[in-house]
């Protein structure tokens, strides 16, 4: 368990933002997150930053950001690995804090995907290595996971969308989602095909947006304005193979890195009351449940059955809608609700006597992953 917490979490508006840059947006979402810890802007000492989709002259670079926001921070750095990248900069925060290299670090992220024109329709893979066979966006990678484990397990379209539609339910009871009308197993299955077995409403959206999150030492912590969430666990697992490995498919670099995040926090799946596991796909939800503990290899798809990852049932799955309907911030807003969960501060969506939440994330060809066990003081 470490003794460093996260203190202050913001967020702009989602979705499409006409006139923002991915500069504008992260500024906002910096003071946001500096308002609600009640820090000033001299006590960050430390400054992180995820470039985001949009082009490299429009991406976000600390440089840029630390000039905006007039900071001479310490520490600073940017990373990217995707739908990784939250949780690895809030660890490499973690990290940092606890060897003296900081004391206060601000993890940020702003992207203007929606209004920037991207698309996430590029050749999969790195350089050319699967364009040409046809074989392009980020959708095609996470189909062929979807259609081996059908192969293998049964699993079914029908059990994809109850994924879908427990997100959109969540995401109905977030003012701030941006996708909010209630679904069904019918609606999603009437959606098109994107990259068959996968289908519009398994998918996630394109949205613009800020997020911004800001860790320091438990001792620090306790003095501020918010209830202090402990980090109590963190791990990472990476791995240089694509579709060469057989095992590739699987990611068992997954459950690696949830594993370890028990380990780190003393916990098990039984623990875990409340999950925000990174959804880019509807199929990624059926992996991390597996990877997780929560169920067996292949049983995912029977397990969110029911309403079993609905609020109210036995584990509440991506409670402000996630990628899939709040907006798509690669992650970042899993770790701002789940923030708000150990706090109690969740509203509608608050699950009862939330004490234990495990956050996860992936990113770039599915090989990088990571985990955090959040828990209160």
């Amino acid at each position: 368990m470490t003794d460093i917490a996260i203190v202050g979490v913001g967020a702009t508006p989602q979705g499409k933002l006409p006139g923002s840059t991915s500069l504008s947006l992260a500024v906002d979402a910096f003071i946001d997150a500096l308002a609600d810890s009640g820090l000033a802007k001299d006590d960050i000492d430390g400054l992180l930053t995820f470039p985001g989709t949009t082009a490299p002259e429009q991406g976000l670079n600390y440089l840029r950001l630390g000039e905006e926001l007039g900071m001479n921070p310490l520490l600073t750095g940017s990373l990217s690995m995707g739908g990784a990248s939250a949780g690895s900069l809030v660890q490499m925060a973690a990290a940092a804090i606890q060897a003296g290299l900081a004391t206060t670090v601000a993890c940020v992220f702003g992207d203007a995907a929606r209004t920037g024109g991207s698309r996430f329709g590029r050749a999969s893979g790195w350089g050319d290595s699967w364009g040409i066979w046809g074989m392009f966006g980020a959708a095609a990678n996470s189909a062929l996971v979807a259609s081996r484990h059908m192969a293998l397990y049964g699993t079914t379209g029908e059990q994809l969308a109850e994924v879908a539609v427990a997100c959109r339910y969540h995401a109905s009871l977030n003012p701030a989602a941006v996708m909010r009308t209630p679904i069904t197993v019918a609606d999603h299955q009437a959606s098109r095909w994107i990259v068959e077995p996968l289908r519009l409403l398994d998918c996630c959206l394109i949205s613009d947006g800020g997020v911004c999150v800001i860790v320091t030492s438990m001792d620090r912590a306790r003095d501020l304005r918010q209830p202090p969430v402990r980090i109590a666990g963190m791990g990472q697992a990476h791995t240089n193979q694509t579709l060469g490995s057989k095992d590739w498919l699987a990611v068992p670099h997954q459950r690696t890195a949830v594993h370890d995040a028990y380990r780190t926090a003393g916990v098990g799946p039984g623990d875990i009351d409340v999950a925000q596991l990174y959804d880019n796909f509807t199929i990624s939800v059926l992996l991390w449940l597996e990877h997780a503990g929560f169920c067996a290899p292949g049983e995912g798809g029977s397990f969110v059955e029911g309403g079993r990852i609905r609020l109210g049932g036995e584990l509440p799955v991506n409670t402000a809608g996630g990628n899939l309907s709040e907006s798509y911030m690669e992650g970042w807003l899993h770790i701002v609700e789940g923030v708000r969960q150990i706090r109690g501060q969740a509203g509608v969506r608050q699950v009862p006597d939330a004490e234990v939440c495990l956050v996860t994330g992936r990113g770039m060809s599915l090989n990088c992953a990571n985990a955090m066990i959040l828990t209160g003081a």
